[in-house]
């Protein structure tokens, strides 16, 4: 005679709190977007069992990308500079206004560089490219 089966056990169903009462931040462990509940004081990563401390409410985050291994990284605004828990590099934290862009003399790409600089090394090819140059001079430095 066959035994009935059991239906299986559900999974729990996550707790989700209405709109506009979750935040989010960097995991400081693997570095994946965890999403929390305000109020919260710490969130436990459930891929790598990381505990991030959140920081204190009102407090304005930024964010930019490392410079060693192009991880996005999240910091109090106003830091000076930002180390990568991936590779370790220093990375110089700069406000909008202490920064301007440029493209790669070589492969194009949009650099940013801090005010005052004299040039600017592309992470993508290399290349280094002098600020205040004009294009036809860059130009004709990799064309020779």
């Amino acid at each position: 005679m066959p035994v009935p089966l059991a239906p299986y056990p559900t999974a729990p169903v996550p707790f989700t709190p209405p709109n506009g009462t979750q935040s989010q931040l960097v995991c400081s462990g693997c570095r994946n977007l965890l999403v929390y509940p305000i109020g919260a004081t710490s969130v436990c990563c459930a891929v790598c069992n990381a505990v991030t401390v959140v920081p204190p409410p009102g407090t304005e985050m930024a964010q930019l990308v490392c410079g060693g291994c192009h991880t996005l990284l999240m910091y109090i605004r106003g830091a000076t500079s930002v180390q990568c828990s991936c590779c370790h590099t220093i990375n110089l934290a700069l406000e909008a206004n202490q920064v301007a862009h440029v493209n790669c003399g070589n492969c194009r790409m949009l650099l940013m560089y801090q005010y005052g600089a004299r040039s600017v090394k592309c992470a993508v090819c290399n290349f280094v490219t002098s600020i205040g140059a004009s294009p036809s001079t860059t130009e004709q430095k990799f064309n020779n």
